[in-house]
């Protein structure tokens, strides 16, 4: 019995012995991180954006990547408002950034909080666990943007993935096309965490004048969809419920969005609706109605003019920009497609 006993305590020994080596060895191992998705070196832009990506060892849970981009100053990313990028539990991360000449990622615990810019990158220390950078890789030289025909004018397809200060969306040249009616499809494809968005630009101005926009239904459009037709961002047609399933489903806006008055929202039936843009020094003239009618006349859905804030002709394109919000109560679930049948304008 004695031997049994001491057999016992030495068995408790070795293994009490076994652990202690092997976390001795997991405290000895450093954290540390490998690029393997590295963006092109440019100078920033605040609306281009890049996948860079890599993996970790030595991580532990609860730990984050935080990115920076290099341009004059380190740049956290993507913005202020998203500075951590998750580790996988296969010890990968992927994450998004505006271009820089360089780029850095950090390995730091829950009470590291990311200053917008800086200087310099900080050492490793503290709530910062590692610290790597990398140069952007060489610019090649890049293919001539996809351009297609479509209602007698040619429009650039958007190949660049796009920060608009509160989405970040990734675009597919395949998603856009004509078919043998002349009318223009957009799509978004992919799957659910890799969406692919689809956008088309005029290659010029038109300036003032009425455009006409002859679009099949988009009703069905999921809330977490978003349709954009017009000159910018700053005065637009927008069919989106803005992932409020209840909410109206199209709205007219000019900038700044956070005046009531520059945003008129409206609920656009089923079946193909024409709008119209009537942009006129000063004035912008807004209209919706049922059907493909070949002039404007008393609105059966909704029109609105705004008189304050319209946008001079410049550098503005009209567009068809089709994508999604990151939606965490209704994120986007199946893939869409919308038609444009016609784009007309009468300067």
């Amino acid at each position: 019995m004695r031997r049994f006993r001491d057999s016992s305590v030495i068995a408790s020994a070795l293994l009490a012995v076994s652990l202690w080596l092997s976390l001795s060895a997991q405290n000895r191992i450093q954290p540390s991180i490998e690029f393997t998705v590295v963006p092109p070196a440019s100078n920033g832009n605040p609306t281009r954006i890049e996948i860079i990506a890599g993996r970790v060892s030595g991580a532990l849970p609860g730990q984050r990547i935080v990115l920076f981009a290099q341009s004059g100053e380190w740049w956290v990313q993507p913005h202020v408002g998203r500075p951590f990028t998750d580790i996988q539990p296969d010890s990968r991360w992927k994450g998004f950034t505006h271009p820089g000449t360089a780029y850095a990622a950090l390995i730091v615990d829950s009470q590291y909080v990311p200053p917008p810019k800086m200087n310099e990158l900080p050492e490793k220390g503290g709530s910062i666990l590692a610290v790597a950078t990398i140069k952007g890789t060489p610019v090649l030289p890049s293919p001539p943007s996809k351009v297609i025909q479509f209602s007698g004018y040619p429009w650039r397809v958007r190949e660049a993935g796009r920060d608009n200060g509160y989405e970040i969306n990734f675009y597919d040249p395949a998603n856009a096309w004509t078919d043998q009616s002349g009318f223009l499809h957009l799509r978004i494809s992919g799957r659910p965490g890799e969406w692919q968005c689809a956008e088309v630009s005029l290659t010029r101005s038109l300036g003032y004048g009425s455009y006409r926009f002859v679009v099949r239904d988009v009703s069905h459009l999921e809330p977490a969809t978003v349709l954009i037709v017009g000159p910018s961002s700053k005065m637009a047609i927008e069919l989106s419920r803005w992932d409020r399933p209840e909410d109206k489903n199209t709205q007219y806006v000019i900038t700044p969005f956070d005046v009531p008055a520059n945003i008129v929202r409206f609920i656009a039936p089923r079946g193909t609706l024409t709008h119209w843009m009537d942009w006129q020094p000063g004035r912008v003239t807004f209209q919706t109605v049922r059907g493909k009618p070949s002039k404007a006349g008393p609105g059966n859905i909704a029109e609105h003019a705004f008189t304050s804030g319209v946008q001079s002709p410049g550098s503005e394109r009209i567009s068809f920009n089709l994508y999604f919000l990151d939606s965490q109560r209704n994120p986007l679930q199946r893939p869409v497609e919308v038609i444009i049948e016609k784009f007309q304008f009468l300067p």
